[in-house]
C-alpha cells in the first residue's frame, strides 16, 4: 500500500498503481467527470498515470491555474487535428497554452485561408471532440518517432525531435534513443515535450 496525501491533509492508503483519476473516482463520480490532470509531488502529470510510492496529490479541475493550461493544450491538440483533416499536407509546429488560451503554429502550404475557414475548423474540432478519443501517452524509442515523421512529411516535427537531442545531450542522459513524447489520440501521433512531461487525457463535452 502507498499514502496518498489530499490538500486537505487527510492521508489514503491505496494501492500501488492507483491514479490519481481512480482516486478522484472514489472521492466522487462527479469531480472526477471534473478531472483535468493531476499535480503529484508539485509537478502535473496525467491523472491516468499509475502512482507508485507515497506522495502528495491535487486534483486539478477547470478551477486551477494548471488545469486551465491541461485545457487549452489538449485543444491545441484537437485544433491540429482538425486542420490536418480540412487541409492535408500542411506542416505543423509547436501549439502550446498560453494565458487565456491557445495556438497552433500551421505551414499552410499552398492553401489560402478566409475568415470562413476558422468556423469549418471549429465545427471539426466539436465534430471530432464527440469521438471521444482519449489522448494516450506513449513511450516510443526516438527512431520510431523520426520514422513516424519522415513518412508522415512533418519536417517541423523532426526539428524539434532533434532539439529534444539536444537538450537530452546537455542532460547527459544515456540512452539517446529513448524519447518519451508522443500521444495517440485516435490514428493519430503527435509530440509533447519530451522532458519533465507528460500527456494530458482530456475528457471534451
Amino acid at each position: 500500500m502507498i499514502n496518498i496525501t489530499l490538500p486537505d491533509g487527510s492521508v489514503r492508503q491505496v494501492s500501488e498503481g492507483t491514479s490519481a483519476m481512480d482516486i478522484a473516482i472514489s472521492i466522487s463520480e462527479g469531480l472526477a467527470r471534473n478531472v483535468l490532470a493531476a499535480k503529484v509531488n508539485d509537478e502535473v502529470i496525467d491523472a491516468n498515470t499509475p502512482l507508485t510510492k507515497d506522495v502528495t496529490l491535487q486534483l486539478l479541475t477547470w478551477n486551477d491555474k494548471e488545469g486551465k493550461s491541461t485545457m487549452w493544450h489538449s485543444s491545441a491538440h484537437l485544433m491540429a487535428e482538425a486542420i490536418e483533416a480540412l487541409f492535408p499536407g500542411v506542416k505543423l509546429a509547436i501549439g502550446p497554452p498560453v494565458k487565456n488560451g491557445f495556438y497552433y503554429d500551421v505551414d499552410f502550404m499552398e492553401y489560402s485561408i478566409a475568415e470562413s475557414d476558422l468556423e469549418r475548423i471549429e465545427a471539426k474540432m466539436k465534430e471530432l471532440a464527440k469521438q471521444k478519443n482519449a489522448f494516450v501517452r506513449k513511450e516510443i524509442s526516438k527512431s520510431d518517432a523520426i520514422a513516424y515523421f519522415e513518412e508522415k512529411g512533418d519536417e517541423y516535427k523532426l526539428e524539434l525531435i532533434e532539439s529534444y537531442d539536444s537538450r537530452i545531450k546537455t542532460l547527459k542522459q544515456i540512452d539517446m534513443d529513448f524519447f518519451t513524447g508522443v500521444y495517440t489520440a485516435g490514428e493519430r501521433y503527435d509530440l509533447i515535450k519530451a522532458i519533465n512531461e507528460v500527456l494530458i487525457k482530456q475528457k471534451f463535452v
